[in-house]
């Protein structure tokens, strides 16, 4: 069986049925987005590897005991599980160091979690002033209040949509797209206060 042309919603019926293969599958499928939406809000890596840990255990132990009843999608039902776990491993750990690059195995290379935010290619800027902006834009997201900067990642690093941010942050559509409207005011407002970026601001990356 080819289970890789399966979506997520039919592996998982075929998990509950005793198919295990199709759990190592979808964890496979979705590893790197959960894992780096783990580290994007506790910003650190040991911390982050047990709360994923911690989330497919509740996914598995919810999945077996027949208590799945999600009408939408796996991954942001997952996300919702991870969040909750996140933002207690946040609240017990922030002051512990902070780190923007993750793992998705320790075979696997580091891997900016930033860099996969959609920047354009523009061919005629330095590629040193691009990276010295690159360098702030992160640090900028970073001093954003948190429920801002968790929907500003999971819309541009994630590329959820709104209904799967809200689903996964259990928030209602409007506050959701009322944290980004301010995410995006104050990471404005602080990139024209900064001398990095130029007349275009932030505007050219997000």
């Amino acid at each position: 069986m080819n289970y890789s042309t399966l979506r997520d919603e039919q592996l998982v019926k075929r998990y509950i049925n005793g198919e295990e293969a199709c759990l190592e599958l979808l964890i496979s499928r979705h590893q790197q987005r959960i894992f780096g939406y783990i580290m994007m809000l506790v910003r650190n890596r040991t911390i982050a590897e047990d709360i994923f840990q911690e989330t497919f255990f509740k996914v598995v132990h919810t999945l077996k005991s027949g208590n799945y009843h999600e009408e939408g999608k796996f991954l942001p039902w997952v996300l919702r599980i991870a969040h909750n776990l996140g933002i207690d491993g946040f609240r017990v750990k922030e002051k512990m160091p902070t780190v923007s690059h993750v793992k998705r195995s320790k075979d696997d290379e580091d891997v900016d979690i930033f860099s996969l935010l959609k920047l354009e290619d523009n061919c005629h800027e330095d590629a040193v002033t691009k990276r010295e902006e690159h360098e702030e834009l992160k640090r900028l997201i970073l001093r954003l209040p948190q429920e801002q900067r968790e929907v500003l990642i999971m819309r541009h690093y994630l590329d959820m949509s709104f209904k799967e941010i809200s689903d996964a942050a259990n928030v209602n559509l409007n506050t959701a797209l009322g944290r980004m409207r301010y995410a995006l005011i104050n990471l404005r407002k602080m990139a024209g206060e900064s001398e990095v970026f130029g007349a275009q601001g932030v505007s050219q990356y997000i």
